[in-house]
């Protein structure tokens, strides 16, 4: 099982947890060896749902952003302010909209065995705190490397910049960019407060994980040991969610306690930035597929 991050994140946690779950209910008989920081992939993430879909790895915790390269439908996930709360996240992905995305795996060669969270992503800077549109106009953002992103950003008049994360805290440190956007984990344990004063809680994007295995290897397998799999996998995501959750809550008072400004938009101000990100809908729902779209738009 590949994990794209380190061992003392909640995914790989949530990973320790199923691994052990499925070797005590097998007797041993299934053993799941797991590597942390897409060490099996060289880093790549996006190699890293590759090798699972070809067989090379059988498990894997993935964001959909990467999962998207693989089939443009499933940026759909990452649309602008399609969920208000995690609520509705919880809703939508047990029910049709997380069907719908079930299915594109599976013909992808992928057996989904539910969702995690990485959570929703908020915007970070060190120019100005961020209370509308106009406040991004001009701002040098970096973004994950997708075209979504990349046309959102602009859209909102900031200039998106694609880098590796890694290089991402120098480039904030030198001001070679004045902010990003991640989820509440990424900005502390990569310790960005101390390069981002400012930080507006927008959940403009949501980031679920998926937890997926090799089609073909969960098919070789029996009835039995497919629902011993099926129940760990279940348990791991409500653990690694509950985590996650309980996480970011107490990450969020230690960023305030080490002094990042945060800001929270009103109801009208969420407006604002909803209208604007709505030419990002006009142009993706034919990738997105109006079908798979509608299923996470109602309730």
């Amino acid at each position: 099982m590949s994990v794209t991050v380190s061992e003392s994140s909640t995914w790989y946690k949530a990973a320790e947890k199923f691994a052990k779950e499925v070797e005590e209910k097998t007797n041993g008989r299934i053993k799941t060896k797991i590597y942390p920081n897409e060490q099996l992939s060289g880093g790549d993430s996006a190699k890293g749902v590759e090798m699972l879909v070809k067989g090379s790895t059988d498990l894997s915790y993935h964001s959909p952003i990467i999962y998207s390269v693989l089939d443009a439908r499933l940026g759909v996930i990452s649309a602008p302010f399609l969920f208000k709360n995690l609520d509705e996240v919880d809703q939508k992905l047990n029910g049709k909209g997380g069907e719908a995305l079930k299915k594109i795996l599976t013909e992808k060669g992928i057996e989904t065995l539910g969702f995690g969270e990485n959570g929703f992503r908020q915007v970070t800077n060190s120019v100005h705190s961020i209370k509308s549109p106009e406040d991004l106009k001009g701002l040098k953002i970096r973004i994950p490397g997708i075209k979504m992103y990349t046309d959102l950003w602009r859209g909102y008049g900031a200039d998106p910049t694609a880098m590796t994360f890694s290089e991402v805290f120098t480039a904030l440190q030198q001001k070679t960019i004045d902010g990003q956007e991640n989820p509440i984990d990424v900005i502390s344990s990569s310790k960005l407060n101390e390069v981002q004063p400012y930080i507006t809680m927008w959940n403009y994007s949501y980031d679920p994980l998926i937890f997926g295995m090799n089609k073909k290897k969960f098919d070789s397998m029996s009835k039995e040991d497919q629902e011993v799999i099926k129940e760990a996998a279940k348990n791991a995501n409500e653990y690694q969610i509950k985590l996650a959750r309980e996480k970011e809550a107490k990450q969020i008072e230690e960023l305030k306690a080490a002094g990042m400004e945060f800001y929270t938009p009103t109801d009208a101000e969420m407006e604002q930035f909803k209208k604007a990100s709505q030419p990002i809908y006009e142009k993706y729902e034919k990738e997105w597929g109006a079908d798979l779209l509608k299923a996470f738009q109602e309730s």
